[in-house]
């Protein structure tokens, strides 16, 4: 699967009901750590399709930033039933990240 851009508009569908679990890269363009983990992001989303992978751009959606209480980014959150179980910041491994799951 490929990486899918979540925004205010498509997080409830795409996110909050998904049947898969979610992992969701808040990131933004600036931000040197995030280029970092962009390319694991996207390998990940191309690798595993028991997943869905969401990449929220904190500049374009602050409110979903703040709804999950985005300090610092890259901040990485898995959801599975519309719920976080998982929450990492910083730029991490790809095998850290994979263990997030």
């Amino acid at each position: 699967m490929s990486v899918i851009h979540i925004n205010k508009s498509n997080f409830q569908n795409e996110v909050l009901d998904s049947e898969k679990p979610v992992l969701l890269d808040f990131w933004a363009p600036w931000c040197g750590p995030c280029r970092m983990v962009t390319p694991i992001v996207d390998e990940i989303a191309a690798e595993r399709g028991d997943i869905k992978v969401g990449k929220v751009n904190v500049d374009e959606q602050p409110e979903l930033a703040a709804q999950f209480g985005v300090m610092s980014i890259p901040t990485l959150v898995v959801m599975k039933g519309g719920k976080v179980v998982n929450k990492m910041v910083g730029a991490r491994p790809k095998a850290q990240i994979l263990a997030m799951l």
